[in-house]
């Protein structure tokens, strides 16, 4: 304090583009304006907030980065309608393992097409590519390999027939020694594989007993954008799989990458019941009331 007188920042006014957009931010947010509203048009917001085209431009542009709004060229700009979202919930693992025991029929039948997606593969363009790479880096040290050892590499992607937007897009590794007992885990004309990936596995002898994903998120790419049809502002969610087998090896990474505006990743943990109690602790059925 300096002759009596308080320190204090001196107060900075917001740019009047930035009010404009957080006028018109928290219109959505309250549902004033609903997704595939029309936004008021550039000389309506220079008319309402007193200010030139170049600040209502730049509002504009705030609220296209923030995911908000979406703009077309020739039309003006809208409420942003959200996608379809799609649950991928880690139950799912369970359920596939579930099904790898299932007849060719069942397995054939039922697949992350119709869990995930809840459309048919016969609604996707599926394709599948394979080739055999060096475990390098991470990679190697994951799959406790020595770094050179030979990885069948998986890539996977499904588009939406009519549109051509990317659905789903995965890579996957595994040792290549871990899958030569059956030469049609090496053959990408078998996908896609009745069953998926568990059966796959199950056919050399190999059960998965334990699921790690690890997610993150980043910015996607001017490409991701473009395959995903992602406006500005959306993130992509990068999630890495490893797949833990009976003899608690890690026998397949798989990375796969979703567009966090349509996509909730649900994770369920189930937790082991106590089986020694504290002689303190009260006991019942966890529905007493006071």
């Amino acid at each position: 304090m300096i002759g009596g007188v308080e320190a204090r920042p001196t107060p900075v006014e917001a740019p009047i583009q930035l009010r404009i957009a957080d006028d018109i931010r928290m219109r959505i947010e309250r549902g004033e304006l609903q997704p595939g509203d029309s936004l008021p048009t550039l000389a309506q917001l220079c008319d309402r907030w007193d200010c030139s085209m170049n600040s209502a431009r730049g509002a504009v542009n705030l609220l296209k980065a923030q995911g908000l709004i979406t703009v077309g060229r020739g039309r003006a700009p809208i409420v942003r309608i959200p996608p379809a979202r799609v649950i991928r919930s880690s139950e799912r693992h369970q359920t596939e393992k579930d099904l790898a025991v299932r007849s060719l029929e069942e397995r054939a039948a039922i697949g992350e097409a119709e869990t995930n997606l809840a459309m048919s593969i016969a609604e996707q363009h599926f394709t599948a590519a394979y080739d055999l790479v060096p475990a390098e880096g991470e990679l190697a040290a994951l799959l406790h390999v020595d770094a050179g050892t030979t990885l069948l590499r998986r890539r996977f992607e499904s588009a939406d027939r009519h549109t051509g937007i990317l659905l789903s897009a995965s890579v996957s590794y595994i040792p290549k020694s871990l899958l030569e007992r059956n030469p049609a885990l090496l053959d990408e004309r078998s996908e896609p594989w009745p069953g998926g990936t568990q059966h796959q596995l199950a056919t050399v002898g190999i059960e998965i007993t334990c699921m790690i994903d690890r997610v993150t998120a980043r910015m996607p790419t001017t490409v991701e954008a473009q395959q995903w049809g992602l406006p500005d502002g959306v993130p992509v969610l990068f999630c890495r799989r490893l797949a833990i087998d009976q003899h608690d090896r890690t026998v397949e990474i798989s990375d796969a990458h979703y567009p966090a505006d349509r996509t909730e990743l649900r994770f369920s943990t189930r937790l082991d019941t106590w089986t020694e109690l504290p002689a303190d602790w009260p006991h019942g059925d966890g529905n007493d009331r006071a």
